[in-house]
Formats: structure tokens, C-alpha cells, sequence
């Protein structure tokens, strides 16, 4: 419910914009406006580029070549989002890498990741050359980590010392801020003069989990959206804050467009706007008709930060240029509810109110305590709709780089057989007329919620993969039938509990009431 009224706001806001616009554009500049220094520093100095010979060569080639390897092996895909209740394919193709076990959500789909080499967890690639290209991402990642603390720091000083100028632009082909030479960053802050309490923080900020890597070849697509707002031409990605990160933590983006391949003569080129033959990133200040915006252009192996609240108090895109372009997005994302550890954790935390008899077989709930139900049929729900269905409903995407979430996934499985083991207790419970009656109405009422919202998710996602689903009619619970991504057929009741225990419920509840 709160994502949909935060996508209602969002339209209304647009629709607003746009009305106020009416046939009129809002000015941008790019680095051939006079007043483009003035305008970066004044409203965009959170954002921070740096050209490509600030990047070493060695570090260039090896994830150039990372992303050719992964492009030649079919790793990226373009994902099915869900956008106000409709599905909607994106014109980029993507795929999630970062620590081993963590995930990413966006638009309502989750990406899991292809896990990078991480010291203490076997991980195995279906080729030498995916390896080498998801250790090349990782010292990429280590990078733009070190990149940013200092970026932070040269912030931090900006705004202690009241020195606007410390963050100017001070190089017209650069664009990057004034800062120290490359170093690592040590945890010794004595030669930085950082106290230790800002290192931390600054690092939390900066810990980038995993890379969104995107591609996407302009002259092979049909149709791209035209940039609404300034008239700035095509867009591979629209305007948007970028969804699930930690708090005023940093982003950064690795830029590498294929240059020379298929470039074009910039004969449509507009006198004061942007060469639509070169990849651009835009900023302007969100829900902002005052304030112009921002083209800058994007050359083979360019950066950029958003630090600290640029990404809440600005939206980017992405404007197409005309050769193929990859990029790595570097995100500290926010796993608090994304990681196999928490899910685990969650699991179990409702499996101990499952009891085994002596004889093993025999199961029995330990508490019918409502605020006890509710928690476990909510965690039921997370399982179901936030993992198992998410992660295979992307068909066999993740084979093609490893196998590793197989087994995790296969253990959410029987974890989640357990959990519909349970429902079916609750209900068998409810019933019977030993219960107390107060008890039974609060925990008929909480159960009734839950398997309610159960059975409305399960007919949304029957609509969203009805090409891997074969429906079969079951006269007790209306099941349908799934073969995932490795194969093994399994059995997901879709109406569940409405045709049988939802009515026995309801029944229940009558009776409890009158």
C-alpha cells in the first residue's frame, strides 16, 4: 500500500510538471554552455565525474573485457518490472553482481545476485571467463569505494571550511573535483585527520554489495522513450531516484560506450543541446521547473558519484547515445531484509512454533496465540512473494553464470512446505470447540488477512508467468502446477485456502461473532 501511494504522488507530481510546462521545455546546459561550471557547482556539486585517464589502464582493460565476456556468454537480461499493476519489459538488459547471497529490488522484481569471489564461499562458474569478469567487477567495486571516501572527504572539508571553490570543477576537460592523489584508504585516519566515528560512517556509505550492470544497443531497439521535461532527446533509461539504498549512501557508475563501432556523424546535432550521437547522464532537482538541468556526456570508461542526498534530492537518466554502452552502477544496497542470512533467520524464527511428536510424524503447532499466527503467516508470505517466486520466475537466467543459489533456494523450499504445513494446522485448529472462543475469533480474524492477501498474490503472479505455468484443476485446493528453472516440478497452491478452509473460516468467524 505505501509503495502504491509513493507511485501516485509520483504521477500526480508529473502530471503536474507537465501541465505547467504546457508546450514549453525547461533550459539545460552541457559543458559547451558558459554558465555550466557555475550551475554545477551552485546546484550540482554532489555530483562528481572523473574522465577516463583518472581510471588506471590495467583496471580499464581488465573489466572492458569483463563485460564483453559476460555479453558473449548471454548474462545479461532484460527483467520484467511491475509499474502501477502492469508488467513492463525494460529496454536495458541487466544482471545483479555483489556478495554472495544478497539481493536487489527495484520496480517490484528482485535481482539475485551472481555472487563475485569472496574468500570462505564456493562458488562455481560455469566458465573461466565469468569468473575472471566478476573478479574484475570487484576490483572495479574496490575502486570506486576508495574513490568515494575521499570524494566524501573533499565534501566533508567543503562544508567545514565554508570553501565553495574546494568543490568547483576546477578542469574543463576533467569535470572531476579537486582532490588527492589515488592511495588506499587506511582505517589509520592519522594521515587524513579523519576521526575514526566519521571514517566508519563515511565507509558504511561507501561499502558498495553489489553492481547493477546494464546494456544496451540504441540502433537495435524500435522504440525509446523522448525525454519529456527539457527536450534532451532519447532515453535508454527515464528520469528516477535509483530505489533500495542505504540512506545518504553513495552511488557510483562506471561508463563504457563501444565507441567506434557504430558511431554516426552528429549531422542531427542541435546547436545549444546535446549530441544525441554521444551516451549523456541528466540530473535536474526533482519536481524543480526553475532550476535548468544537466547533460553530460559519457566517453568510453568516464565515472560519476551521487554522493550523500544527491540521488533523494535529484532524479537521473540515462539519454542514449548511438554505439552499444555498458554500465556498472555500484550501490550500497539495503539488505536489512535482502539477504539469505535474514530469511533464515526468519524462517526459523516461525518454524519454532512447530512441534514433531515422538513418533516423528505427528505435527503440532506449540502456540495459537494470534500475535504467534500472524507472525509466522506473514513470514509465509515474505517466503513465498519476496523469494521463491521472485527468483524463479526469471527462468533459468542464473544457470547461465552459476549454480550457487541453488541449494539456498532449494532449503527455502522445504522451509516454506513446513510454513503451509502450519496454515493448515491454524485452520484445523480454529475449528475445533476446545478452543476459547476469544482466542478463536482474534486468530480467525488475523488468519483470514493473511491467507486473503495469500490469495490475491498468487493470482497476481499466476497472470505474470503464465508461460511457465501449466494450470491444473485440483476439486479441494485449485492448485497450479510449476516447473522452475531447475526442473523439478513442484506444486504451488494458487487459490489455496479459498475453495476449502477460506469458507470453513468465514464460517468460523459467523459463528464467532453471532
Amino acid at each position: 500500500m505505501k509503495r502504491r501511494t509513493g507511485e501516485q504522488e509520483k504521477e500526480l507530481k508529473k502530471k503536474k510538471l507537465l501541465e505547467e510546462l504546457g508546450e514549453n521545455k525547461l533550459p539545460y546546459m552541457t559543458p559547451a554552455d558558459a554558465n555550466f561550471q557555475q550551475l554545477w557547482k551552485t546546484k550540482y556539486s554532489k555530483l562528481i565525474f572523473r574522465k577516463s585517464d583518472a581510471v588506471p589502464e590495467e583496471l580499464h582493460q581488465m573489466v572492458q573485457e569483463g563485460f564483453l565476456a559476460l555479453q558473449k556468454h548471454n548474462c545479461f537480461f532484460q527483467d520484467l518490472v511491475r509499474i502501477k499493476g502492469k508488467d513492463f519489459v525494460t529496454p536495458v538488459s541487466r544482471i545483479l553482481i555483489g556478495n554472495p547471497g544478497c539481493t536487489y529490488k527495484y520496480l517490484n522484481t528482485r535481482l539475485f545476485t551472481v555472487p563475485w569471489p569472496t574468500e570462505g564461499y564456493d562458488i562455481k562458474y560455469c566458465s573461466p571467463q565469468i569468473h575472471d569478469a566478476c573478479k574484475a567487477l570487484i576490483k572495479l567495486n574496490d575502486y570506486l569505494h576508495i574513490e568515494a571516501v575521499k570524494a566524501l572527504q573533499g565534501q566533508n572539508s567543503f562544508e567545514t571550511e565554508e570553501m565553495k571553490d574546494a568543490t568547483v570543477i576546477d578542469r574543463e576537460q576533467n569535470f572531476a573535483t579537486s582532490l588527492t592523489k589515488k592511495e588506499s584508504v587506511s582505517k589509520d585516519q592519522s594521515s587524513c585527520g579523519v576521526p575514526e566515528d566519521d571514517y566508519v560512517n563515511l565507509k558504511n556509505r561507501t561499502s558498495y554489495n553489489v553492481t547493477l550492470l546494464n546494456y544496451m544497443d540504441p540502433l537495435q531497439m524500435q522504440y525509446l522513450k523522448q525525454e519529456p521535461y527539457f527536450g534532451m532527446g532519447s532515453m535508454a533509461v527515464s528520469w528516477h531516484h535509483d530505489e533500495n539504498l542505504v540512506e545518504r549512501s553513495t552511488v557510483a557508475v562506471y561508463s563504457y560506450s563501444c565507441e567506434g563501432s557504430i558511431m554516426k556523424a552528429s549531422n542531427e546535432q542541435n546547436v545549444k543541446g546535446r549530441d544525441p550521437s554521444v551516451w549523456h547522464v541528466g540530473l535536474k532537482v526533482a519536481w524543480d521547473i526553475e532550476t535548468p538541468g544537466l547533460a553530460i556526456p559519457l566517453h568510453q570508461g568516464d565515472f560519476y558519484l551521487m554522493l550523500d542526498d544527491l540521488n533523494a534530492t535529484h532524479q537521473h537518466c540515462v539519454l542514449a547515445g548511438y554505439s552499444p554502452r555498458f554500465s556498472s552502477t555500484h550501490r550500497v544496497a539495503d539488505c536489512s531484509r535482502g539477504t539469505l542470512e535474514y530469511i533464515f533467520e526468519q524462517c526459523e524464527l516461525a518454524l519454532q512454533n512447530l512441534q514433531t511428536g515422538s513418533d516423528s510424524a505427528a505435527l503440532t503447532l506449540k502456540s495459537l496465540e494470534p500475535a504467534v499466527v500472524k507472525q509466522v503467516e506473514e513470514i509465509h508470505n515474505e517466503v513465498e512473494f519476496e523469494w521463491l517466486r521472485q527468483f524463479w520466475f526469471q527462468g533459468k537466467r542464473y544457470l547461465k553464470c552459476t549454480d550457487w543459489w541453488l541449494k539456498p533456494m532449494a532449503k527455502l523450499e522445504e522451509f516454506w512446505r513446513k510454513m503451509e504445513i502450519m496454515t493448515s494446522l491454524v485452520i484445523s485448529e480454529v475449528g475445533k470447540k476446545e478452543l476459547i472462543e476469544e482466542q478463536r475469533k482474534k486468530t480467525i480474524s488475523i488468519i483470514l488477512l493473511v491467507l486473503t492477501e495469500r490469495q490475491k498474490l498468487r493470482k497476481e503472479w499466476a497472470t505474470r508467468i503464465p508461460s511457465v505455468c501449466v494450470s491444473e484443476r485440483s476439486k479441494d485446493l485449485g492448485t497450479q502446477s510449476c516447473f522452475n528453472s531447475s526442473g523439478v516440478f513442484v506444486t504451488v497452491v494458487l487459490s489455496g485456502y479459498s475453495n476449502g478452509y477460506s469458507k470453513k473460516l468465514k464460517l468460523f468467524s459467523t459463528q464467532c461473532v453471532t
